[in-house]
């Protein structure tokens, strides 16, 4: 069974106010984030919070997904990703996590169950999504793969996970991935506001 963790922690300091608030398709980014992992077949859906927690919670309406408070997100993106392993840890029938981010807007259910069966097909351990010549998030880890996501530290991403091994990665395009929003201008650019 495989997890999904929504990394959603960060301060949006480019943004100057929470990038998971900004209103998108009738509600807004996170929200948006929280129904496409919902409408795939992964569960537990686990959305992992941190600056700006109590305001968030707060527009999140009653969905069945866990929420994770992490008090150590000043640290940086690595909490937030050992705090979401660490969480789905506890659920003794997952067998890999698949991380998103609340800023990519054009992520759906069908990319990730695109991720899931790729993982079937090719047999590798991480499946990762190609756009712009690189690759990155959503990304599908094994379990094998749980306890280098747990000695991540500060601002590390998993992409250092990626790099280490080339020989278990295989990827799914995503051109749109490289669509997120990290200031005003991208969130206007793509003109997101309803």
């Amino acid at each position: 069974m495989t997890g999904i963790i929504i990394l959603a922690a960060g301060r949006s300091a480019r943004m100057g106010r929470p990038k998971q608030q900004l209103p998108y398709q009738g509600s807004n980014l996170l929200q948006h984030s929280i129904n496409v992992a919902l409408q795939s077949p992964y569960r537990p859906v686990i959305v992992v919070l941190g600056a700006f927690a109590d305001d968030i919670i707060a527009t999140i309406p009653p969905k069945p997904i866990d929420v994770v408070i992490n008090t150590q997100w000043e640290e940086g993106m690595a909490s937030s990703i050992r705090a979401g392993i660490d969480f789905l840890l506890k659920d003794s029938g997952v067998d890999s996590a698949m991380f998103m981010l609340c800023d990519q807007p054009h992520i759906s259910s069908k990319l990730l169950t695109d991720i899931a069966q790729k993982k079937k097909q090719s047999g590798k351990g991480i499946v990762a999504c190609s756009y712009n010549n690189t690759t990155g998030v959503p990304v599908l880890f094994d379990q094998q793969y749980f306890p280098e996501l747990l000695l991540l530290t500060g601002q590390e991403g998993a992409k250092k996970i990626l790099v280490a091994h080339p020989n278990d990665l295989t990827t799914v395009s995503f051109p749109l991935g490289a669509v997120d929003i990290d200031t005003m201008d991208d969130y206007e650019k793509i003109n997101l506001g309803g």
